[in-house]
């Protein structure tokens, strides 16, 4: 015999993991963004010369939240994929990848570390193209879910990229805009 499971007994473990992962998803990445605050009330990003390719602001909710929702289906797909040969390393690279997601927004955002978070951006970028391909030897379905998160990870590594050419004074814990520098000479 061939099958491990039947078609409804497939479909329900999709369900039943769906129910789990996309709302931890939906909640890790909401929390990830809540460490930060409201972004529109930082004076440090307030102060920052924007690119032109910045969307507006409440684009960027939208979006993300459409993005955990797909990567949570994805992740389901690939836990309800029992038996499958490389799940697990699946999955392990997922928690991974999307760790050091989480921990993108607070190096920016909070820590104002633009050049570090560049630098974590572009190997979460790597981390999520080899998340996908592994998701693709598992479920097809579940890498081509995953595609549009890659897509915005590099949009967003470039408005990082952007961000900090445009404010390179502005780079670091310390660093302030230079329109918040005072000079004083004596």
């Amino acid at each position: 015999m061939n099958v491990l499971a039947s078609k409804g007994q497939l479909r329900a473990s999709f369900v039943r993991w769906s129910l789990l992962t996309v709302p931890a998803i939906l909640l890790l990445g909401f929390l990830s963004s809540a460490i930060v605050g409201d972004i529109g009330e930082s004076a440090w990003f307030a102060a920052l010369q924007k690119p032109a390719i910045y969307p507006p602001p409440a684009l960027f909710g939208i979006v993300w939240a459409i993005l955990w929702v797909l990567i949570g289906f994805a992740v389901a797909l690939i836990c309800a994929a029992r038996g499958a040969r490389l799940r697990n390393p699946a999955i392990a690279l997922f928690v991974v990848q999307f760790l050091v997601s989480l921990a993108w927004t607070p190096l920016f955002f909070a820590l104002h570390e633009m050049s570090a978070a560049l630098v974590l951006i572009i190997v979460l970028d790597l981390l999520v193209l080899a998340t996908i391909y592994l998701f693709w030897k598992v479920r097809p379905l579940a890498a081509a879910l995953m595609l549009p998160y890659l897509a915005w990870l590099v949009f967003a590594t470039i408005l990082n990229y952007q961000f900090l050419a445009l404010n390179p004074d502005a780079d670091g814990a310390g660093g302030v805009p230079p329109a918040e520098v005072q000079r004083m000479e004596l």
